[in-house]
């Protein structure tokens, strides 16, 4: 049996993209339809991009994607770096503890 309705290829777009698109939506009062026409991106996609943009306007920051407002990207990109700086600090803590306990032994 032959599948009559074939996957689209499928498209990546960028954040700046999903944001001009859930713009259009939000802001202009484009349909789903029509953004998927514009775009050619499927339902689910589009949907998605408008609800992160509504949460990203609260000031929700999204879990394990790219935020779409620079806001947002900016709270990612400090979380982020805070993220790295408290695993540099576990390792400098556990470096020190070698040290000082090797230290010790050679008193």
């Amino acid at each position: 049996m032959t599948n009559t309705n074939p996957r689209k290829p499928r498209v990546n777009f960028s954040p700046e993209q999903k944001l001009e698109y859930a713009k259009l939506m939000v802001v202009e009062g484009y349909s789903t339809k029509q953004i998927m026409e514009i775009s050619g991106a499927g339902t689910t996609a589009v949907r998605r991009w408008k609800k992160q943009y509504q949460e990203e306007l609260k000031g929700q920051t999204p879990q394990g994607k790219k935020a779409l407002t620079a806001e947002q990207q900016r709270i990612q990109a400090l979380e982020k770096q805070l993220w790295r700086a408290k695993r540099d600090n576990e390792i400098l803590k556990k470096a020190t503890a070698f040290f000082v306990r090797d230290n010790n032994d050679l008193n």
